[in-house]
């Protein structure tokens, strides 16, 4: 498929308008439907189904329970109940609910993982506000050697059974 760009407005509604006047979330993807390609979202959003490319979401970003994603994310709110494959950066905050599986990097700037929520990969949190650009390489990490050798230590128990054979 070729790249698509899918606002909240062309989306599907999942319940119409509030009555109190609050904008509910778009169903950006139904449960059965899959997508591929980039999807940019204005406002608030849901992924229900299977989707592949890259998502910005203007606003807060669900995951749902039976979601399958395989993209790089970036929201100012991303809550993942379902799962993701990709590289998220979550401006405010990242919640991985206890159906949630994050599988990749993330820079958030709060994180909130409920028991049973799974995650490989590693988190960066910057409370201060998450940097626009990636970090770059720390110079600690980049100056470790790959390869470690272990030096072996002398054998504590020889030297007791040496002591204690001057006395026996």
């Amino acid at each position: 498929m070729t790249d698509m760009a899918v606002e909240t407005g062309l989306a599907r509604t999942n319940g119409g308008s509030d009555p109190l006047g609050i904008e509910s979330k778009a169903t950006v993807l139904a449960r059965e439907d899959s997508l591929s390609g980039k999807l940019q979202v204005k406002g608030g959003g849901q992924v229900l189904g299977n989707f592949s490319g890259h998502i910005e979401c203007d606003g807060d970003l669900l995951i749902g329970p039976e979601a399958h994603v395989e993209a790089d994310i970036h929201s100012s709110r991303v809550t993942v109940a379902g799962f993701v494959r990709g590289n998220v950066v979550a401006v405010n905050r990242l919640k991985i609910t206890s159906t949630g599986r994050l599988e990749g990097d993330a820079r958030v700037g709060a994180l909130v993982v409920q028991e049973g929520g799974v995650h490989h990969g590693v988190i960066r949190v910057h409370p201060e506000g998450v940097p626009e650009s990636a970090p770059p390489p720390s110079e600690e990490l980049a100056s470790r050697p790959s390869v470690v050798t272990l030096k072996s230590l002398p054998n504590p128990v020889g030297r007791v059974r040496k002591f204690w054979g001057e006395f026996f």
